[in-house]
């Protein structure tokens, strides 16, 4: 899938290195010997405009995304337009018009599905307009760069972290559900391509017994609640869900504790959402996989901000588009599997805050998870 990954540290680093200016020699020098400031310093930056994809999803795109992008545009001065389509296609393609007619000069775009992604980076590219693909790929589409996570990694961790779950309760040939993310998100495939290599060989070799497996449309919690309790009334020996991310988990949680079987029956999750961290800490979810969000959006403000001033930013990673085989330069973060005796890093790492992870009945967890 990759050419090359970049760690965290890294990928700051390897985007500081490859900025290159696109106006003339800043090592040029007046008759005076005083130095004669580039094109592109000279010239105003230009405007970035960002669209988040839903508030259904996760809670990381109104919660972490906005708030880190906003500072990190605001710290360097540069004007910025950040909006949600809510899971709107419709309303996705004309907010990116919008931004366009209001003179964006860099695009960066969470995709709702690849069909609509394309389209509206052909479209920017087709003004002059840079682009970037934010966390989600767009398949066949244009965009200059792609930022997220190793996301067949986040999968892999997923899928370990069910079969630890599963040693510890001891469980004996258990039926695994599989939860999966929308089918419209190339992340969510990639996800299931990364827990699939972990749990497959298990299927075959008859440890584990492949119970139901289903996508949930546009990663609707709602949704994956009904589903997952027609998967239980299916098959009601379910002994492990592999749910994608922590809202698909929790809704999963949900219907097992109506048959009173939550805490029994291993759910793994993805975001580290506060909901998601509570969970681990009641036992009633085993692990989730934290993503740092906030390096994640500084290292895409960092290229957005240098394409603004004009300057041609390169990156060390690539990752091949499967639809176009095009290899689009990326930046690539590493994901940690976060169970109860790690909740402590992701508070540590400040993106969950104590005071809103240990409410309530959750303070006496915290103190035994060692948060503070």
């Amino acid at each position: 899938m990759r050419k090359g990954i970049l760690s965290i540290g890294a990928a700051a680093a390897a985007l500081s290195l490859g900025l290159t200016a696109c106006g003339g020699n800043s090592g040029d020098t007046t008759a005076q010997g005083s130095s004669a400031p580039s094109s592109a310093a000279a010239a105003k930056p230009g405007k970035i405009g960002v669209i988040l994809p839903d508030s259904k999803s996760s809670a990381r795109w109104e919660t972490a995304d906005r708030k880190y992008l906003k500072e990190a545009f605001d710290a360097a001065g540069i004007a910025n337009d950040i909006q949600n389509a809510q899971g709107d296609k419709n309303a996705f393609q004309t907010i990116a018009d919008q931004m366009i007619t209001n003179g964006a000069t860099v695009l960066v775009i969470v995709n709702l599905d690849s069909g609509t992604g394309k389209a509206v980076l052909d479209k920017a590219q087709s003004q002059g307009v840079a682009t970037i693909d934010y966390d989600r790929l767009t398949l066949g589409g244009s965009a200059s760069y792609y930022v997220s996570f190793d996301n067949t990694k986040v999968g892999q961790l997923q899928g370990e972290g069910l079969s630890k779950c599963l040693t510890d309760k001891k469980a004996d040939k258990p039926i695994i559900a599989e939860l999966n993310g929308s089918p419209t998100d190339n992340n969510a495939t990639l996800f299931k391509n990364g827990y699939d290599s972990v749990l497959k060989p298990k299927y075959d070799s008859g440890d584990y017994v492949k119970g139901p497996d289903q996508s949930v449309p546009d990663w609707d919690n709602t949704q994956a609640g009904t589903i997952f309790e027609q998967m239980l009334t299916q098959q009601p020996k379910i002994a492990g869900v592999l749910a994608a991310n922590d809202g698909l988990g929790n809704a999963a949680i949900s219907v097992l504790k109506k048959q009173k079987l939550n805490g029994k029956v291993p759910v793994t999750g993805q975001d580290a959402t506060v909901q998601g961290l509570q969970n681990i800490l009641a036992g009633d979810q085993c692990m989730t996989v934290y993503k740092a969000i906030k390096k994640e959006a500084d290292a895409t403000a960092q290229l957005a901000i240098a394409l603004a001033k004009g300057e041609k930013p390169s990156a060390s990673a690539t990752v091949k588009d499967p639809e176009s085989g095009r290899d689009v330069p990326s930046v690539l973060l590493e994901p940690q599997a976060i169970y109860f005796d790690n909740v402590k890093d992701v508070v540590a790492d400040g993106f969950v805050s104590k005071d809103e992870l240990c409410t309530g009945d959750f303070a006496d967890l915290c103190t035994k998870a060692g948060v503070s």
